[in-house]
């Protein structure tokens, strides 16, 4: 498989604070990723420098070969990058379906193929972002996300404070996201044994720097690995 995403020796933070401590980590087309590590690891850290919106110290971001590491955000989702922060950041004033058009891309993800994916916000796609449920809300951003047809797919704690049938449902969606339509995606969430079984490779933060690397598979057979490491 080609080379999606490399990030080498990075460090980055917020003004003249370093967060992260030289990260090295590579994606390639098709493969996705679970980013797992304790509160305040770096996790959102290194999604936010991915998309550009912290302060870059060293070391470099390639997209297909492409060096992005000077982009300004606005400049590197055009590219290919998308991004679900935590706060969903959906607008809402605007009904589900505007909200899915006001900065779709052309490709294979529009409208119809989000509303198969997600057929609540199809039922919904009349009502205001502010009158949605968190978990609709949450399907919401993830929707919009994909109408900008992205290379790579951020999400950063998708589960976060939702009801467990909706937790399930979403999960099922994601899984049919980067399994079944083979969407590249790193995935950042506190419920590592909900994430490992939808990803290929998993990284862990430990005050901003890896401390371990294999494939999701191998973690979630390692239950002493995961209590060390994230205490789950």
């Amino acid at each position: 498989m080609a080379e999606l995403l490399r990030v080498e020796r990075l460090i980055a933070g917020y003004g003249e604070a370093h967060v992260l401590a030289k990260v090295d980590f590579t994606l390639e087309e098709g493969r996705s990723l679970a980013l797992l590590g304790r509160n305040g690891a770096g996790k959102t850290t290194l999604l936010n420098t991915i998309i550009g919106v912290t302060t870059h110290h060293a070391g470099s971001i390639h997209l297909q070969q492409r060096d992005i590491t000077r982009l300004r955000a606005e400049k590197r989702a055009p590219l290919g990058v998308g991004w679900v922060p935590q706060e969903r950041n959906i607008f809402r004033s605007l009904t589900v379906e505007e909200n899915l058009t006001a900065s779709a891309r052309p490709g294979a993800w529009n409208v119809s193929r989000v509303y198969q994916m997600f057929p609540r916000l199809q039922e919904r796609r009349r009502n205001l972002g502010n009158q949605l449920s968190g978990g609709e809300q949450q399907m919401l951003a993830i929707a919009r996300a994909l109408m900008l047809n992205p290379k790579v797919l951020l999400l950063d704690e998708p589960l976060e404070g939702l009801a467990p049938i909706i937790v399930d449902e979403l999960l099922a969606a994601l899984r049919r996201i980067v399994t079944g339509e083979g969407m590249s995606a790193i995935i950042v969430e506190q419920k590592a044994r909900k994430v490992l079984p939808l990803t290929d490779e998993v990284i862990v933060l430990e005050r901003g720097a890896v401390t371990y690397r294999n494939t999701s598979e191998a973690l979630l057979a390692s239950p002493e690995i995961l209590e060390a490491h994230l205490s789950v």
